[in-house]
C-alpha cells in the first residue's frame, strides 16, 4: 500500500468512551474505591482525555460513545452512538463514521495523553498508527485510509495481554507502513491510577480527583 498520512490538522480524532456511570465503568478500581468514586475517576480521564483532543490539530473531533452525553462533554464534539458487540466490532464500526481521510482513535483510559503527542501522530509517510499500552493492549489506532479498518480489526482477540501485538501484527501483515506512538499505561487499577496521575499533565483533573480521594482516606 503507497504511504498517505495526513497533513497537519486533516486528521479526524476519534474517542471510543463509556459514560461515566458508577458500576459500569472502572469496575477493576472497586475495592479500593467506591463504585461513585470509580465512576468519578473514569470522569476526570475522560473530561481531560477530550479536552487534549480540543488542542490537538484536527479536521474532527468525534466521541463514539456508549451511553448519553453529560455535563463532561466540552464542546466542539460530534457524538456518535457506540454500536454493539465485542470491542473489536465497535471500533470497526467507529472507523466507519470517518470519512476517506486519515483518522486516529484513542481511548479514555489515558489522561496523561497530550496534545504535542497526538500531534506526532499525524506524520507523512505512513499508513497507519499505533499506540501500545503497557498492559499489552493499545490506546491508539489510526489509519491514513480508514475504509481498511474493518478488515484490520474485526476478529483480534481483545482485552488479553497480547491484543496489541495481535493488533500490530495485522497492520504489518497488511503491508502497511505503520509509525509507532510512545507505550502508555492505562487506568485499570489503583495502582494504575497512582502511577498515571504522577504523569499527568499541571491542572489535570484526573490527578485533582485521585489526590482528593487520597487526601478523605481512600
Amino acid at each position: 500500500m503507497s504511504a498517505r498520512g495526513p497533513v497537519s490538522g486533516a486528521v479526524t480524532l476519534l474517542v471510543i468512551a463509556k459514560e461515566p456511570v458508577p458500576g459500569r465503568v472502572k469496575t477493576r478500581l472497586t475495592p479500593p474505591y467506591t463504585p461513585r468514586e470509580a465512576a468519578a475517576l473514569a470522569q476526570a480521564a475522560l473530561t481531560d482525555t477530550l479536552h487534549t483532543v480540543l488542542r490537538a490539530p484536527a479536521r474532527r473531533r468525534v466521541l463514539v460513545l456508549d451511553g448519553a452525553p453529560g455535563p463532561w462533554l466540552p464542546p466542539g464534539f460530534e457524538v456518535v452512538r457506540q454500536e454493539s458487540g465485542g470491542l473489536d466490532e465497535r471500533i470497526a464500526a467507529a472507523f466507519a463514521c470517518c470519512d476517506r481521510e486519515p483518522a486516529l482513535l484513542l481511548g479514555m483510559d489515558t489522561p496523561q495523553l497530550t496534545a504535542d503527542l497526538l500531534a506526532e501522530a499525524g506524520h507523512d509517510g505512513h499508513d497507519a498508527w499505533f499506540g501500545p499500552a503497557e498492559d499489552g493492549g493499545f490506546w491508539a489506532l489510526g489509519f491514513a485510509d480508514p475504509g481498511c479498518a474493518a478488515a484490520l480489526v474485526r476478529g483480534v482477540p481483545m482485552s488479553t495481554a497480547h491484543t496489541g501485538a495481535a493488533q500490530r501484527r495485522r497492520l504489518v501483515e497488511a503491508g502497511l507502513d505503520v509509525g509507532d506512538l510512545p507505550v502508555l499505561r492505562d487506568v485499570d487499577t489503583a495502582a494504575d491510577a497512582a502511577e498515571v496521575a504522577a504523569c499527568c499533565p499541571p491542572g489535570s483533573r484526573f490527578a485533582t480527583v485521585l489526590d482528593s480521594l487520597a487526601r478523605a482516606g481512600r
